[in-house]
């Protein structure tokens, strides 16, 4: 399971954080994890709460927004909505896609808390 590995790089980048920022808690994770990107959200999500027991973001609230995949589709000369890698134009049925948008997983922001316990 990936999303595992996924989880303690996003605890790496909030401590990291935490540490140049001098923040005390994370109150708040939000993600972008598109389409396309082959991470099985629902595994990420208890992988997140696993991981981050016991540091500054446990018991954070995960967001994660989900944009779709998309494609330059080379027969029609058109940016189309894809599922998967590998789709068919939904719009001509041709195979000459190529994957433009949705396959990233980054961290958009962090809600924090500065004051102390």
């Amino acid at each position: 399971m990936h999303e595992m590995a996924l989880a303690e790089g996003i605890l790496r980048i909030i401590e990291d954080q935490a540490a140049e920022r001098g923040f005390d808690r994370v109150l708040r994770v939000r993600l972008e994890v598109g389409a396309l990107a082959g991470v099985e959200v629902e595994a990420l999500r208890f992988c997140f709460d696993a991981v981050m027991a016991a540091s500054v973001a446990e018991g954070a609230v995960l967001e994660i927004l989900e944009p779709p995949g998309q494609g330059w589709c080379l027969d029609c000369a058109t940016t189309v909505e894809i599922g998967a890698l590998y789709d068919a134009c939904p719009r001509c049925g041709g195979y000459q896609v190529q994957a433009s948008g949705g396959m990233d997983m980054r961290v958009l922001d962090l809600e924090v808390d500065t004051a102390g316990p």
